[in-house]
């Protein structure tokens, strides 16, 4: 047999596995969107260590080691649960270590509380562990089944623009500000990084609406490129700790033009063995009381952010049917909740389905083929872990205003000539970028809407379950910001 012969016996294997013919894709389109989706979410090998060091500190081990060892971690922590993904689920969805969780775990609870870092990663277990239970039985499909059809229709555009925030603020074309929170960058013409990211975002653009096909990762390799030649002449980004900032009480997020990391790590930093299983002896030294609402607390924001996730990425691809429901929805929940469970016996926060699953969708990512891809560009990047963070920040991160342009089309769908369909899903979308959360933007919804319909005269059109599910989140935010958590530590 010929090396033809067997590539392309390979090709129509995967092909029938994946059922490329029923989702109208091919090998070519499904590679691509995987590393589309790689691409844009890769920032999180540096990032998600980057945050975690700060509150886990291993005894014998320095902070650099201790550093490059969570990178690790969290790319097999990644790679497996898309692995999951991709070969139970065989949907276009990657996972990872998620944003904000982390910061949850490593400055609310660890630093903030004074929880012990291997107690944090049981909690993390335990709320892995609850997860795959409520699959099982079914729980958290029907619970999403409950949000409200405007939230539901609502999602997609809210994190269109929670996506587009991310971007542009991680290009510096926006900044932060004391009085006004977000502002444009007073600084824009004299920073590298906003007008290397701004022209890149408008080839990114013109190759899209030319149809250019690999359009995302043609601008995010245009615009590495263009970022590298341009440190090459000796320009460099404008410092983030600029006393000119200070005094306009302006803050700018710390990117550099061209990253500049060592090509390989110590072969030390690959044994994890200090981290992964560090969450038994965190379950020998716990608080029941206190134990229950860090999982609870965890359990609420990865289950939402997870369900929005899933929702409005799978409105992109065109995966829900009539009633705005994924169809063997348990699959990808079941994937997330088994990734939650590894992530934290490996030793790193909450493990969560990524937003950046739309670049990959937007590029024609339809089956688990794409989710693929990225596990393996996950564990490829183990050869040599610091080239997985080679791409500049700022250029992976406009496809996610190109994204969230795209994704703006969602609202169409929704009824606004209804008074009881546009307050839900216009507090959706506009909370879910406003607080930096996909779930308090379903909590906005959620809440308004039984109370909607009862002020409307519509109370039949509710359902028990819409009720409890908005005192849950009343609950939820009563934990969260009542300071019930720091007091019962």
């Amino acid at each position: 047999m010929g090396a033809n012969d067997a590539t392309d016996e390979s090709s129509g294997a995967l092909a029938e596995y994946f059922d490329f013919e029923e989702h109208g894709t091919d090998l070519r389109t499904e590679i691509l969107a995987g590393l589309t989706t790689f691409l844009s979410m890769s920032y999180i090998v540096v990032v998600n260590p980057d945050i975690l060091a700060a509150a886990i500190q291993i005894d014998g081990v320095g902070p650099d080691r201790t550093f490059q060892m969570l990178a690790v971690v969290t790319i097999i922590a990644a790679a497996a649960a898309t692995l999951v993904m991709a070969l139970y689920a065989k949907r276009p969805f990657a996972q990872a270590p998620g944003l904000g969780l982390n910061a949850f775990f490593a400055f609310t609870v660890v630093l903030g509380l004074g929880i012990d870092w291997q107690t944090a990663l049981a909690a993390v277990v335990v709320e892995g562990v609850v997860f795959i239970a409520l699959t099982a039985v079914g729980a958290r499909e029907y619970i999403i089944r409950l949000f409200p059809e405007p939230v539901k229709l609502a999602v997609g555009a809210g994190i269109g623009l929670f996506l587009a925030i991310i971007g542009l603020e991680e290009m510096r074309v926006v900044a932060g500000d004391a009085a006004t929170f977000l502002t444009f960058n007073p600084v824009f013409a004299s920073d590298p990084v906003a007008i290397v990211s701004v022209v890149g975002l408008f080839v990114t653009l013109a190759l899209y609406a030319r149809g250019v096909r690999g359009s995302i990762v043609s601008g995010i390799v245009f615009t590495s490129v263009l970022g590298y030649a341009v440190a090459w002449l000796g320009y460099s980004a404008y410092p983030a700790d600029a006393d000119a900032l200070a005094e306009m009480g302006v803050t700018l997020v710390d990117v550099a033009l061209a990253p500049n990391a060592p090509v390989t790590y110590d072969a030390a930093s690959y044994n994890i063995a200090p981290l992964a299983g560090a969450f038994v002896s965190g379950l020998q030294n716990i608080e029941a009381f206190s134990f229950a609402l860090i999982v609870f607390t965890f359990f609420f924001v990865d289950f939402f952010d997870t369900a929005g996730t899933l929702t409005g990425v799978s409105q992109a691809a065109g995966f829900l049917d009539d009633d705005g429901n994924l169809p063997e929805m348990d699959k990808p929940l079941m994937a997330d909740a088994v990734g939650t469970t590894v992530g934290g016996m490996l030793g790193t926060s909450t493990v969560t389905t990524y937003i950046e699953s739309a670049t990959g969708v937007e590029e024609g990512g339809r089956t688990g083929m794409t989710a693929l891809v990225v596990a393996l560009l996950f564990l490829a990047s183990l050869a040599v872990v610091p080239l997985a963070v080679a791409v500049p920040s700022y250029a992976s991160h406009l496809v996610l205003v190109v994204v969230g342009v795209i994704m703006l089309s969602n609202v169409a769908e929704i009824a606004w000539d209804d008074i009881t369909y546009t307050i839900p899903a216009a507090l959706t979308i506009f909370v879910m970028p406003f607080t930096f959360s996909i779930a308090y933007g379903i909590a906005a919804g959620i809440i308004s809407y039984p109370i909607v319909k009862l002020a409307a005269g519509e109370l039949g059109d509710t359902r028990p379950g819409h009720w409890a599910l908005a005192a849950a989140f009343v609950l939820y935010f009563f934990v969260r910001t009542s300071g019930l958590l720091a007091g019962s530590v």
